[in-house]
């Protein structure tokens, strides 16, 4: 379980990279946090971990953006989402068939089966790192 407090960008990134190499097909993780705590750059870390060397950037006006790696990577952006019903358009499932799912506010989609990482800014260049959910493996 991940509870930490990183004081740099890059040790935010450190983190998502470990979390990223653990992550399966299948896997679902949600992100919560506030504009600017940290999501994408997390997710840059993810990306790093299952072996993407692709620049990320924040899918806020894609929604959707795709990593290949020894494990795709999709990360999905719900802050422009304003109901449930155009998550279905997303193709979450077809995402979660081909590799591992990270969704930017993701705790406006209700999947309890789902990881959950709250990433709280401290001020400065720290982050709090809180899983709320675990991964199922």
């Amino acid at each position: 379980m991940l509870d930490a407090v990183t004081n740099a960008p890059a040790e935010t990134e450190a983190a998502g990279e470990r979390l990223g190499g653990t992550l399966q097909v299948g896997d679902l993780l949600l992100l919560k946090g506030d504009l600017g705590a940290g999501k994408t750059t997390f997710v840059r870390g993810i990306a790093r971990g299952c072996g993407s060397s692709d620049p990320v950037a924040s899918p806020t006006f894609q929604l959707v953006r795709v990593y290949p790696g020894r494990i795709q990577l999709a990360h999905v952006d719900l802050y422009r989402l304003s109901n449930s019903a155009e998550l279905v358009d997303l193709g979450l499932e077809e995402l979660l068939d081909q590799g591992a799912v990270v969704v930017e506010w993701g705790d406006r989609l209700d999947a309890p089966n789902a990881a959950l990482l709250s990433i709280e800014h401290l001020g400065a260049d720290r982050r709090r790192l809180h899983m709320e959910r675990d991964l199922a493996h």
